[in-house]
């Protein structure tokens, strides 16, 4: 098995399609050609973790973090980047990461601290925009439905748990074939008139190359006629952050306890507690100060992340309950997530959870 094909094991379950453009995922060092040895799952690669891999004998180091975040300019051995760059390139070693293709991914990190949490029903907190597209085509209308299916094969047409999702419109179609053509129906220099269905589908961006290759491989005509529109609309099945609800209502310390001792935070910050009980729970992993706003629309009791500043904690305006759980702790499980897919699709293959330390925050 090769890198490439970890790689393709890996956008199964979070496409680096869907990262976010100032984000730096996928193979950072090494070869797509190379055979692995054996696997190696961190949440950070610091040089412990690639002394770890070493000793592991594996030469592929699948990291949430990206190492390489920023161009490097040079490799001196100046700062702890260019160091674990170079230990790993003169030890053969692959380096990469998923970062914020698994953040916006539903089996992700957020999903992750929902199930450590027990957070019920969750789904997406800021569900991503511009990224479902619609197909429209025009196909005889006897041929319709044979074209359909090959087009929910290559992945059109699913809509949050519906699959199979399309719309069809009959009408009349006319061409005229000229001098070079090879029409499947009419006569060269006559106009011809077909009835015809109008096709619409819509899809996931990034599985628009397989889709428009399905499309012209099957359908009947010489030349396709087509449309893609990129839509507006959220999709519900991608994007940062979670919400879902507890099995019951619990007061917002023991709510901050039990977040505790199933994070391994030795300490929450938060901002006031509002006096009343929690049920609905916000999740983003990392640093999401950013989703505050969020959490208030969505009607949130509480929402947990990292990273806060002093003055993200005055957005509570008496909303609701903000908690800082810590960067490292909130995204600890991602490493047991990704080690879980792995040996799920890849078995008999040493697939092997880092025991380095790679949280840089200690607490007296």
């Amino acid at each position: 098995m090769k890198v490439k094909d970890i790689a393709r094991i890996l956008e199964e379950l979070a496409p680096l399609a869907h990262a976010e453009d100032f984000d730096n995922t996928g193979l950072l060092v090494g070869d797509p050609h190379t055979t692995v040895t054996g696997v190696l799952v961190t949440l950070d690669t610091l040089e412990n973790v690639i002394d770890e891999a070493i000793r592991k004998e594996c030469n592929l180091v699948i990291s949430f973090h990206p190492i390489i975040f920023k161009g490097l300019k040079k490799l001196t051995g100046s700062t702890y980047v260019e160091r674990v760059v170079m230990k790993a390139i003169s030890n053969g070693i692959s380096i990469y990461s998923m970062h914020t293709a698994l953040d916006n991914s539903p089996l992700g990190v957020n999903a992750k601290i929902c199930e450590v949490l027990g957070i019920q029903n969750p789904t997406i907190l800021i569900p991503k925009k511009r990224t479902l597209k619609k197909l429209t085509t025009y196909v005889p209308k006897d041929q319709a439905n044979a074209l359909k299916e090959v087009l929910f094969n290559a992945g059109a047409g699913a809509i949050g748990k519906y699959d199979h999702c399309s719309f069809t419109t009959e009408g009349i179609g006319s061409f005229k074939a000229t001098e070079g053509a090879n029409p499947t129906v009419g006569a060269i220099g006559q106009t011809h008139y077909e009835d015809e269905a109008q096709i619409n589908v819509v899809f996931s961006f990034e599985k628009e190359k397989n889709i428009l290759q399905a499309l012209f491989k099957n359908h009947p005509y010489e030349e396709v006629a087509y449309e893609i529109f990129t839509l507006d609309n959220q999709n519900q099945d991608i994007g940062m952050g979670m919400l879902g609800s507890l099995p019951k209502e619990m007061e917002e310390k023991a709510f901050l306890e039990l977040v505790k001792q199933k994070m391994g935070t030795p300490t929450i910050r938060h901002s006031e507690f509002q006096g009343k009980t929690v049920k609905k729970v916000a999740v983003l992993g990392g640093s999401g100060a950013f989703a505050i706003s969020a959490a208030k629309r969505a009607k949130a009791d509480v929402f947990l992340t990292a990273d806060l500043k002093y003055h993200d904690f005055f957005q509570a305006e008496k909303e609701l309950l903000l908690a800082d759980i810590g960067h490292f702790e909130s995204e600890q499980f991602t490493k047991d997530l990704l080690v879980d897919h792995l040996r799920k699709k890849i078995t008999n293959f040493a697939v092997a959870l880092s025991e380095s330390i790679t949280n840089p925050i200690k607490y007296l």
